[in-house]
């Protein structure tokens, strides 16, 4: 499973998630492109808005359960989901306490 397969789940791609991908690969460019994928964010719908909350969602769950693989990638795709979530909608659906599993 790739990571545009998290963002998208089961429903078609959003255009933002072209935005996103190369910060998941590279989290050094992260700083230079929140601004843009924000604004970009804030001209959806709702219900698009509701998609990209869940995409940034699942892209925590999916670094959460894959954090024992490579920590540094699953650490680096987690901050910028829950960085993105928490400047696109003004906090997290689900806390860290919630989402951390031994």
């Amino acid at each position: 499973m790739t990571l545009l397969d998290v963002l998208t789940g089961e429903e078609k791609p959003l255009d933002i998630y072209a935005d996103i991908m190369p910060v998941l690969e590279d989290i050094n460019i992260f700083p230079a492109r929140i601004e843009g994928i924000y604004r970009k964010a804030m001209t959806y719908d709702d219900e698009s808005l509701d998609r990209l909350r869940f995409a940034l969602l699942r892209l925590q769950i999916h670094a959460d359960i894959h954090r024992n693989e490579d920590m540094e990638r699953a650490q680096a795709i987690k901050y910028a989901s829950v960085v993105l979530e928490k400047v696109i909608f003004g906090s997290l659906m689900m806390g860290h306490e919630e989402l951390e599993h031994d």
